[in-house]
Formats: structure tokens, sequence, C-alpha cells
């Protein structure tokens, strides 16, 4: 059954891949092995500083990673986007656990903050914001930042790693929800607009008279005032605008969710009701971006049937991924500056130029004017940003045992600046297919528009070219590395494995709970929980087992769609005349030590 109008999501996917047929370059040479820590306590305890420290060290950057909007002149009005739960509180909640229903969390480092950690607001950037119109936006940190609980229960924030939780799509399905309570049936666009104005200008009227810092909670810190007068103000400003910026808002979520509609019949028939639930950790980045240029060509029959050819041909749902030590995964010039190799950032490495990658998440949004600057303060940030350690106990002996089956069967795929694309391990290609030829144009001439070599914005006080030239080299004249050739991806990087814990659950996309069912494919389920935070420490991934008093996460089913097989990295494989150990069903005390060590990485 096809389904006519449906939503939206936003950002991402393989994890250990081994070793297949080479498009770029081959792994060469002996790779470098960690050794494991003689004291795992003494170990954690200073990479967790030294986290801190390199937060703190880059806290510019930090802040514009995890609380920048991403357009000072486009996105949500603050208002309006304060007023979701007050018109829809059975969509939203309430003020105190607001888009807790979408996967994202209260701000855990500034207390009494007005809004969820992964939500930016463009008053942070705005000289004079006083006399503007303040805008929200998702951030990096709502997919970048996750959470997991240890065994007393307490949670831990994973910076640069995943957030589990974060349902895109429901946020997207819930804002339409919203605008159809208040339309109803009613067609005419002319009351259509009435209604939502008068439905917000109500909603608005009626909260601020119970409570005057409602929208901004009074938060004052630093560098920010938000005090009764900030927000009067800005109801003040926002009144004036309200005939323009309600209906648009209005429009706006309609077209995310019908342009939603065609991507999922096209390339997600048979789960579309499914998909609507969306998948908590996952989303479909390049499906998304095209949707936006769908969107925009729904004037006509004609533009109509051309938009269609915009959409990708695969599905390309992913699990997000893990963004820190870029550095380990940064591309190479060849010799002539011509071509870039051995490298690659994504699960298929077809953007690999840092600043371009970053944007092309930040451009999933669908924004009319991006603030650039987001991305080049990520660059910065995400170069040497330090994995997350592993929160909880290792042992030791059993880790060292683990680091020479590391060493003999994984090191040589799974080292740093291994630009390699797998495409023969048996796991399921449809994300290495998203990009097509019109795709591929349509990519990098929206990131080039975006950012060209002469993009100037100022960064710590001083003009700065983001674009300009990547690792010492011009790009001028190389716009089209901005993505690497089609038949250059057709398959996933075997990435580094650091904070290979926090990555779970397993394979681009996420069809493996834990490590150790990945490296015993016989013990693989084929449903599992995805998406809760305590964690399985004996086989080191979420748990993942169904409970009778489970509260959170959702039921993920690997034969629903062939997109979440959970098939491949199973098989051993010869590989210039040596074997690569990739399945260990006969060997189980093998897996777990070789587990064990995983845990130290």
């Amino acid at each position: 059954m096809k389904f006519p109008i449906l939503c939206a999501g936003l950002a991402g996917a393989l994890l250990l891949q081994a070793c297949g047929n080479p498009p770029l370059e081959a792994p060469k040479g002996t790779p470098f092995v960690n050794s494991t820590p003689s004291n795992w306590q003494q170990n954690q305890a200073d990479r967790q500083k030294a986290k801190a420290d390199y937060l703190t060290e880059h806290q510019v950057a930090y802040d514009w990673f995890k609380d920048f909007a991403f357009s000072e002149t486009d996105g949500i009005p603050m208002i309006i986007f304060k007023l979701l739960p007050v018109i829809a509180p059975e969509y939203w909640g309430d003020e105190n656990n607001f888009l807790s229903t979408v996967g994202l969390f209260e701000h855990y480092e500034k207390p009494g903050y007005p809004l969820p950690m992964g939500i930016g607001i463009s008053a942070l950037t705005q000289a004079d914001p006083a006399n503007k119109l303040d805008y929200t936006s998702f951030t990096c940190a709502a997919c970048h930042i996750g959470r997991v609980r240890d065994n007393d229960g307490k949670l831990h924030y994973i910076e640069g790693g995943v957030n589990t939780e974060f349902n895109i799509v429901q946020y997207r399905v819930r804002a339409y929800k919203t605008i159809s309570k208040i339309i109803g049936s009613e067609t005419n666009q002319k009351k259509i607009d009435k209604l939502v104005i008068d439905a917000f200008s109500s909603a608005l009227d009626k909260t601020h008279a119970s409570n005057p810092n409602y929208f901004y909670n009074n938060y004052k810190d630093a560098t920010l005032n938000f005090d009764t007068a900030y927000e009067q103000a800005q109801i003040e400003f926002f009144k004036t605008t309200m005939d323009k910026t309600v209906p648009q808002f209005a429009t706006t979520v309609v077209d995310q969710y019908t342009s939603y509609a065609a991507l999922l019949n096209k390339n997600y028939d048979g789960i579309q009701e499914l998909s609507l639930e969306g998948f908590p950790g996952m989303a479909d980045a390049t499906g998304i971006s095209t949707t936006n240029a769908y969107s925009a060509l729904q004037d006509n029959f004609f533009t109509r049937l051309f938009s269609s050819l915009i959409l990708p041909p695969a599905p390309g749902i992913t699990d997000f991924m893990s963004v820190w030590e870029q550095d380990k995964r940064k591309a190479n010039w060849d010799k002539s500056h011509e071509r870039l190799i051995n490298g690659g950032g994504q699960w298929n490495g077809n953007i690999p130029i840092p600043m371009y990658r970053n944007l092309a998440a930040q451009l999933t949004l669908g924004l009319s004017d991006n603030d650039i600057r987001v991305s080049a303060f990520s660059v910065e940030l995400l170069d040497g940003l330090p994995a997350s350690v592993y929160p909880f106990d290792v042992d030791v002996a059993l880790a060292k045992k683990g680091e020479k089956l590391f060493a003999e069967n994984c090191a040589q795929c799974h080292q740093p600046h291994n630009g390699k694309v797998y495409d023969s391990l048996g796991t399921n290609l449809d994300r290495s297919y998203v990009v097509n030829w019109l795709v591929r144009k349509g990519g990098v001439d929206s990131f080039y528009s975006a950012c060209d070599t002469e993009t100037t914005v100022t960064m710590y006080n001083q003009p700065t070219k983001p674009c300009a030239e990547f690792d010492g080299v011009s790009l001028k004249g190389k716009k089209d590395l901005i993505m690497s050739p089609n038949d250059e991806h057709h398959g996933y990087n075997a990435r580094p494995l650091s904070g290979i814990w926090a990555q779970a659950p397993y394979m681009h996309n996420g069809s493996v709970p834990t490590l150790y069912h990945l490296l015993v494919p016989e013990s693989r389920p084929v449903k599992f929980v995805k998406s809760r935070l305590d964690y399985d420490t004996q086989n080191v991934g979420y748990a993942w087992q169904p409970s009778s008093n489970q509260t959170e996460g959702y039921m993920f089913d690997t034969s629903s769609f062939k997109t979440f097989s959970n098939k491949g990295h199973d098989t051993d494989i010869l590989e210039d005349a040596k074997i690569y150990k990739l399945n260990w069903n006969d060997d189980k005390p093998g897996a777990m030590a070789l587990v064990e060590y995983l845990k130290t990485l």
C-alpha cells in the first residue's frame, strides 16, 4: 500500500568492516596496535581528564558544536518552538519535558537553560539580539552527544558520540500533527493562515500572562541575559512578524511531511507506516537532504515529474556515527594534488573534506541561510577530539589476550587513514548506492554555493576562508573533489575503532546489538531493543534484551526490511595470502577476549 502524505529526518553508516575490493588505496605495512593498559583504572581516569581538558581548550569550538543554531535568520522562531507543547501537549509533553518525546534531554551543562541539549538559538551569535527575532534549529549535539547509564544509575554524557535516543522523524511527525490539529479539514489557504496565526497568538497571550518568563526561563550566564525585559522585547517583535512567520512555519512543516512521503514511497515501500514511527539513533541523511530540493520543485506537473529523479535511488537509512578523532580518518592528497586518497569520514567516505562533510549534515535541515561557522568550528573541534573512554571495568589479563587476536585479524583494515572501500563482506549495500550522478551534482553544487574558496567569515575576530584550502593545498579549481566519484564509494570504510564501545549497535545499519554478536554471527538476534541507556558490559553494547519493566527503547526487527539485514562481516576471508578471521563461532573464548580488548580502545 502506498502512503499518501508523510514526514522527514536528519543525519549519518558500517563498523568493523574487513578486507574487500580496493577502489582506492589498500592498507600497507604493519598497522599500529594500541597496547592494553596495565592499570585500567588509571588509564581510564587519565583519558577522561584528557577529554575534559581538550573540550576546555577548545571551548569556543565546542560551544558552536553543541549550542549554536545553524542560522541567524532561518529555522523555527523561538516563540513558535516553545508554544508547541502549549498548543499540543499530547504530542510534546509539558514545558518540563519538552522534546524528551523525541529523544532530546536537559542541557546538563547549563541548568535552567530554556532549551534542551541539541537545540541552538540564534541569540548566541547575533551582535544585537534584542532587535532581531530569535530562531532555533537542531545543533550538531542533537545527534552527536549521547548518554549511557552506569550500574549505579548515573548518566555519563558522550561528547562526539551518538545520541541513540534522538528521533528526528518523530519531531517532524509531531509538528505536522500539531498543525493538523489547528487547521482540521480546512483547505482554503487564507483561512488556514488565519487559523494558525490565531492559534499561536492565543497560546502566546495565555502563556505569557501566566508566566512572563515562560519562553526564556529568566536564564542568565556570563554571556546571556534572558531576563523578563528581553523576553518581553522578543514577544513584541514576534507579534509584528507573526503574520508572516507563523504561516511560513506551518507551510514548511507540511512541505517537509509531504516530501518525506515521496521518499518513503520510492525507497521504503512496505514499511511506510513503520518509518513514520521513526528509528531513534538512525536517519536517511541523503534522502532527507534531497527532499528539500524535491519540495522546492512541486510547482507543476513537469517539475514534479523531474523531481522524482532527485530522490536517491536506494534507501540510505543508517545509524548516526561517532565523529571524534577525525584526524585518524583524514584523507591525504596524492602527489599531484589532484586527488584525495587514504581517508574519508562517513560510512562510505563519499565526502572526504571535513568542512564539506560537516556542511552536508548542516544543510540537511534545508535552511535558506546557513551560518557556515558552525561547520568551520566543528572542523577544529573534531579533528583531535578524543573518543570517550569505556566507563566500566576491564579484565586486563583477558584484554591482553584479545590484543594479540586484534593484531592478527582486525588491525590491518581498522587502521587510521585507510580510505579503502569494502564491498565484499555480505553486508547490505543500499547506503552505498544512494548517490547517483544527479544527487552528486546537486550535492556538489549546493555545498559549493554555501561555501566556495572565496567565502569569508569571522572566526576569533579574524576574517577566515574556511573552504579556501584543505591540508595546505588550495581548493581553487577543485570543486569536483567535494564528493568522491560515484564508483569509489560503493561499499563501506573500515574505520579506526577508537571508542567503539559507544558506537553500538554495530554495522552501518545498527543491525547487530553487541560486539560479541558481531564476532559470533550464529548468536545474532533477529529482533532486539535499540536506544536503551543501560549497558551490556559482558558483550559490549547497549542493553538489548526485552524486559517486562522496560521503559526505554524500541524493538528493532532486522527482518522487517532488506536494508536492515544483519548479515555480513561473518565469513573468514583470504587477503594477500593471509586468512583474516571474521567468524568466531568456533572460538567463543577468543571472541570474548577480543571483545574485552575492544573495550580499551
